[in-house]
């Protein structure tokens, strides 16, 4: 049939709005592929296929965590003014435990807010100091059991903004020099609370009570804690962790653990959070792949387990020196030796390393853990490799150092490096088919010698690349 000018019209017109559809619709995808990619570049993508977000597997969330390996903890808040001394006494333990250890009543220590002045502080500068040391995310007490809190909270004035001189968001500063250094932001958050009424403040003065409980305790979670936790994620992320402690007190059960768990899960479908949000699993208790319900990740504190935690991810925090907030008579510090090997020896058996500095009353790391993150900087831009993304050592125990594993490579980290130039390497059950030193830019091979069923030898150079750690990469034949 022969058309009409008019059902030509028609037809151009529809094809009109078909091209501009079509190209509505492209620009609308790349628009999406942009703010898509932006998120990814970020590390932080939440997007599904249709730009909605959507729940994510545990093993899609902890990828990011387990490729980091290495990150700075941080314990700041009101306690560092006292730095561990109160009314002329150097009182014994832990910084930030001043309140509790000194006997201090809810209204002297809340005082020290209207002290909290530290004009030193630099957002920017701690970054680039965790970024230089080569961590790859952040965890700060957002608030610690003494009840303060770091950001401008609008359930409490008992914050930086509201309680103290200084008027700045610390948590709103931090977030934006992450952002800018590509540095994961997580929070410490403290489930026990000195200072709420509702919480432990009516235990005084023994705040760290373990049997007693507070019959208003559930308006303190539902009407206090659960709103601060949904500003901390609202307004200061996308974070990488919520990192929870103070579980062990008699008002704390499993299934407000579990509660907990999912409720900050809602608000952020990809973050992570550690074992503390349950009951009674400060170290590696409870941490067995049967279990019900044990938090993301387990966090032993101040200690290496001998073998890892075989099928469970873990963290192991620890201090620098003996104390997690500043305290100023502490100088008990790790060497930078011990701190380098420690990492080596955490990523050997499948773990994250998360280091703590404790800033000053005025803002500043402290020099002596400024200096170590320095030196540990330093063997990471040359050993990096050896740590990030690496899986447990497959040799078992070894008697010069560690081993660290990734795609088809061993990472040997020779803590004794052999004085006969003779490195020794038990427990291979594969085709060794390259050895070099990870220091040497250009891969130069070194000889390799058969020496039993499962075992080579590596002729290495006479001095070591490291007086610390030197890292021998072996490849192995796929």
């Amino acid at each position: 049939m022969k058309e009409t000018k008019t059902t030509q019209s028609r037809s151009y017109l529809g094809i009109y709005r078909r091209r501009i559809n079509w190209i509505v619709a492209v620009a609308a995808l790349c628009m999406f592929t942009v703010v898509s990619c932006q998120q990814e570049e970020d590390g932080f993508s939440l997007f599904g296929e249709l730009g909605e977000k959507h729940p994510l597997s545990k093993e899609e969330r902890m990828e990011w965590w387990r490729d980091a390996r290495f990150g700075m903890f941080i314990h700041w808040g009101l306690y560092a003014i006292p730095a561990g001394e109160w009314n002329g006494k150097q009182i014994s333990g832990i910084g930030e435990w001043i309140m509790e250890r000194a006997d201090i009543p809810v209204s002297e220590y809340e005082q020290l807010a209207g002290q909290f002045n530290p004009v030193e502080f630099d957002a920017d500068e701690w970054v680039r100091i965790a970024k230089n040391a080569g961590m790859k995310y952040i965890v700060i007490t957002s608030k610690h059991h003494d009840g303060f809190c770091l950001w401008d909270s609008k359930v409490s004035d008992y914050d930086i903004m509201d309680a103290s001189p200084f008027k700045r968001d610390i948590l709103k500063e931090l977030s934006k020099a992450c952002k800018k250094h590509k540095i994961r932001l997580c929070f410490y958050h403290s489930i026990m609370d000195w200072h709420h009424p509702d919480a432990q403040a009516p235990f005084y003065p023994n705040y760290n009570d373990r049997e007693r409980t507070n019959p208003n305790f559930a308006n303190y979670v539902e009407n206090y804690m659960k709103p601060q936790l949904k500003e901390l994620v609202d307004n200061y992320g996308p974070l990488g962790v919520m990192w929870f402690d103070g579980e062990w007190i008699g008002d704390w059960t499993e299934p407000q653990g579990k509660d907990l768990y999912n409720y900050v899960l809602d608000l952020q479908p990809d973050i992570i959070i550690n074992n503390r949000v349950g009951k009674g699993r400060k170290g590696m208790e409870g941490l067995s792949k049967s279990e019900e319900f044990a938090g993301d990740f387990g966090t032993p504190e101040q200690q290496i387990p001998a073998k890892g935690l075989p099928g469970v991810d873990w963290e192991s925090c620890m201090t620098m020196n003996d104390t997690w907030g500043y305290k100023s008579s502490d100088h008990n510090w790790k060497s930078t030796e011990d701190l380098i090997r420690k990492l080596a020896d955490i990523a050997s058996k499948g773990g994250n390393f998360l280091l703590n500095v404790g800033p000053t009353a005025e803002g500043l790391i402290p020099g002596p853990s400024v200096e170590r993150l320095a030196a540990i900087g330093e063997w990471m831009k040359v050993n990096s490799e050896s740590i990030y993304g690496t899986t447990a050592s497959p040799l078992g125990e070894v008697p010069w150092g560690r081993c660290t594993a990734k795609s088809n490579k061993l990472y040997l980290h020779v803590f004794d490096w052999p004085e006969d130039g003779r490195l020794e390497v038990p427990g291979l059950e594969q085709n060794v088919t390259k050895a070099y030193l990870l220091a040497d830019k250009k891969h130069t091979g070194l000889p390799i010698m058969l020496v039993g069923p499962s075992e080579i030898a590596v002729t290495v150079p006479k001095e070591a690349t490291n007086r610390i750690d030197s890292v021998v990469v072996l490849e192995i034949g796929q």
